[in-house]
């Protein structure tokens, strides 16, 4: 795909780069710091490979106070700023410029404080968030967030993304579920932001960092809600011989009052491929997978799924199992939980994350196909139907410059059509820099200048995350400018 334009980088900063890799080993040691340039090409993409640049030097920090250490310094210096988890990010949002540096988290994993009493965890940022689930599961406690990267994603992430998974119909995604932070600041400043209870006192700053992407200051630690486990989850697969029907059945499930704890739903390419991975028994003769999984008492969830067979039966259904048993349900779920990994081994694909109204579900899904189509491209669809949250697999040949042009055009057509039928650019990956120049498509220009000004009041000279989220025409024309830009 064609490199979107990033900032300029700053030459000083370039020319300096020898006595920066100096400074920053002597603010966090010399085993913190990562600057030989093969050490350097690990962090040059995240999952969004098609963008690839090396950044400056790298920090592994081990503390709170060492990422402090590191912001300071880097303010002081009017160096640019890249935060990275896991670099699962699938927008590029973790992608530097070529003068940066990132700070990487990984090394920040701990398990600072559970309290089961009032269901809460702290944790530092750089923990993966299945991990978050496997400390507190002896107690019978589980973090409700389960995007299908949660066995390498990091909290971090999730929180600048505002993530969610297969499981946020019914408890949300990374907002609903935290409820205080602890962040620096560009300039070093450590603050604290809600905390272990509920509505908290002042202005909702909260709910305005989580899914700001990096560009207000890198979250160390956070207080996350845990839940009990239930006594029973079940899901049932539903097998449907078009699209259309199992979207009109998704949409008759939610219109029916019904919440269940995930609506995931694939198509035959992607059933295909995720069966000859995981050989889960899914149906090959199908249009269309749906599985529906509800929780409760073990009563509540039998009722449940009979009004749920009862609800897809008026749509003909081709396939109807329902789970008897924890090993049963996990291998319903053990294909889908795979599907990215599986769409890997045959293919390079391009995942999209756009959402749309549900009632809309059976007529974006056939506009998808054609705009593949018309593209020359195939495509597989693999996503969270019950929140409307999209994720079409574009699959295309990284290798065939002309190919990787026509996934992105295709990528961007789908989003616009989200957008029109009333949705929006981006359920849980984030803008980044896939989606940065398509924000105009959704906001207008005063909206797009009042997000500017927020973030200009957090880092007045945008050093955090340059490039990301503002297309730069945008930033050209408000004369909101990165600092080295301004003084190039």
């Amino acid at each position: 795909m064609t490199l979107s334009r990033m900032p300029e980088p700053d030459r000083a900063v370039l020319d300096r780069r020898d006595s920066i890799v100096k400074d920053l080993e002597a603010l966090i040691g010399v085993d913190g710091v990562i600057s030989e340039e093969e050490g350097r090409r690990a962090f040059e993409a995240d999952a969004l490979t098609a963008y690839r640049q090396a950044p400056l030097a790298v920090a592994l920090p081990r503390s709170t106070e060492d990422v402090s250490k590191i912001l300071r310094y880097c303010h002081q210096n009017g160096m640019r700023v890249v935060p990275r988890g896991a670099g699962t990010s699938l927008c590029g949002g973790a992608l530097p410029t070529a003068d940066s540096i990132v700070i990487g988290t990984s090394r920040m994993n701990r398990v600072i404080e559970t309290d089961f009493i009032n269901r809460t965890i702290t944790v530092e940022c750089g923990i993966t968030n299945l991990a978050i689930t496997d400390a507190v599961s002896a107690e019978g406690f589980f973090y409700a967030p389960d995007p299908s990267s949660q066995l390498a994603c990091t909290v971090g992430g999730n929180l600048a993304m505002n993530s969610g998974g297969a499981h946020c119909l019914k408890y949300g995604v990374t907002t609903n579920n935290v409820l205080g932070l602890k962040m620096v600041l560009v300039d070093g400043e450590v603050v604290e932001i809600g905390g272990a209870y509920p509505d908290s006192e002042g202005y909702d700053f909260l709910a305005l960092v989580v899914g700001s992407e990096g560009q207000f200051g890198i979250v160390t630690e956070a207080t996350l809600k845990i839940v009990p486990k239930p006594e029973s989850a079940r899901p049932v697969m539903l097998g449907f011989s078009s699209c259309e029907a199992a979207g009109q059945c998704v949409a008759a499930i939610i219109g029916s009052g019904i919440i269940p704890v995930a609506i995931e739903y694939m198509d035959r390419p992607a059933i295909a491929v995720c069966e000859a991975y995981a050989k889960a028994g899914y149906p090959l003769d199908v249009e269309a997978l749906l599985i529906v999984e509800v929780e409760g008492y073990e009563e509540e969830t039998t009722r449940l799924l009979r009004d749920i067979v009862d609800i897809a039966r008026t749509f003909d259904p081709q396939v109807i199992e329902a789970s008897t048993s924890a090993e049963h349900s996990a291998r319903i779920w053990k294909g889908r939980k795979a599907a990215f990994g599986a769409m890997g081994r045959i293919s390079d694909y391009y995942c999209m994350d756009g959402t749309i109204p549900l009632a809309r579900l059976p007529e974006v899904l056939s506009r998808i196909a054609q705009i593949c189509a018309e593209h020359r491209l195939k495509v597989a669809n693999v996503f969270h139907a019950g929140d409307g949250n999209l994720h079409p697999l574009i699959l295309y040949n990284a290798n065939d410059q002309d190919e990787s042009n026509r996934a992105e055009l295709a990528g961007a057509e789908i989003l616009r059509l989200c957008v029109a039928v009333g949705g929006c650019l981006t359920g849980e990956h984030g803008v980044g820099i896939e989606k940065r120049d398509l924000m105009e498509v959704q906001f207008s220009p005063s909206d797009l200048a009042v997000q500017m000004r927020i973030k200009s009041v957090f880092d007045p000279g945008w050093l955090l995350n340059p490039g990301k989220v503002f297309p730069l025409s945008v930033l050209e024309a408000s004369g909101e400018r990165p600092a080295a830009d301004q003084a190039a």
